[in-house]
């Protein structure tokens, strides 16, 4: 996704941002929210709701998407300082998202240090989750032989 070497600013492209916020832990992700506010000034809510989205998934056999049915999101977009910012996450959180929409609206003024160091931190919980999750699964598998 990134390089996150200590020396190494973190740049993502917007659709990696918001993929990292979406997975970001809810109580960090509020509290940078907060701290970015005063920057922002005025806010406009344009949207804050929660919906029914399709989920695309692709049959590996056959190579094609199809969708599995519905998932209940939350839904944030404001404007504020001249730009927007969106946020959108699984469930019914609208403080969430909402969260996730103001450090948006924050990044695309222009990363500060803090929200790259909050990328970052973020990005290697992530990642160590994932890992974790895959070893957990792995250590599941059972090997069979065929007769």
């Amino acid at each position: 996704m990134f390089d996150t070497r200590k020396d190494v600013q973190p740049v993502l492209d917007h659709a990696d941002l918001l993929g990292l916020l979406a997975r970001a832990d809810a109580a960090r992700l509020a509290a940078l929210a907060e701290r970015l506010l005063p920057a922002l000034g005025a806010i406009e809510v344009v949207q804050s709701r929660t919906g029914l989205v399709m989920l695309p998934m692709r049959d590996t056999v056959q190579g094609t998407d199809f969708h599995l049915g519905e998932v209940l999101v939350a839904e944030a977009h404001i404007r504020a300082a001249g730009t927007e910012g969106y946020g959108m996450i699984v469930g019914r959180d609208l403080e969430r998202a909402m969260a996730m929409a103001v450090v948006d609206a924050a990044a695309s003024l222009g990363q500060t240090a803090e929200i790259s160091a909050f990328v970052q931190h973020e990005a290697q919980e992530i990642a160590a989750a994932d890992t974790a999750r895959l070893r957990e699964i792995e250590a599941t598998r059972v090997s069979m032989e065929t007769f």
